[in-house]
């Protein structure tokens, strides 16, 4: 897995959510090598979720203008943390993700368990704090 995308979604208590959360969610522009701030235009095409078995969904994205990986992987957390809030639950924790990138389009496939409490693992996401980052960021959520 791309280092970047470990970056999306490692908590380890709930306490430290926030200050991960939002490290995961670049704002409107990331520094290039040089300093400078690289201009961030992503057009997010839309997602797609599947209910694969009880707990387990499915999110595809698809956006345009992504600088990496970690940008496809942050929509699709935002798509998981608002779906876990829509069914009731207040965690999710990642599964994987994968990211595929043709041209300009980049298509994210990522699967997440939802839960109504903080799941095992270290890939766990507070849905609520999530969500809210992500509006905080401009990433749209279902």
């Amino acid at each position: 897995m791309n280092a970047a995308l470990r970056h999306i979604a490692p908590v380890i208590a709930p306490i430290a959510v926030p200050a991960l959360v939002l490290a995961g969610c670049a704002g409107p522009a990331a520094e290039t090598a040089s300093g400078d701030a690289a201009p961030f235009h992503p057009v997010y095409k839309g997602i797609e979720t599947a209910l694969l078995d009880g707990d387990l969904v499915q999110f595809r994205v698809r956006m345009a203008g992504a600088r990496d990986e970690a940008d496809v992987a942050a929509y699709a957390e935002c798509a998981a943390a608002e779906y876990a809030l829509i069914r009731g639950y207040g965690f999710a924790r990642h599964v994987r993700t994968n990211v595929e990138r043709t041209g300009s389009d980049w298509r994210g496939d990522a699967v997440y368990v939802i839960s109504d409490a903080l799941p095992e693992g270290l890939r766990t996401i507070d849905a609520e704090v999530t969500v809210a980052a992500c509006r905080e960021n401009g990433i749209p959520t279902i």
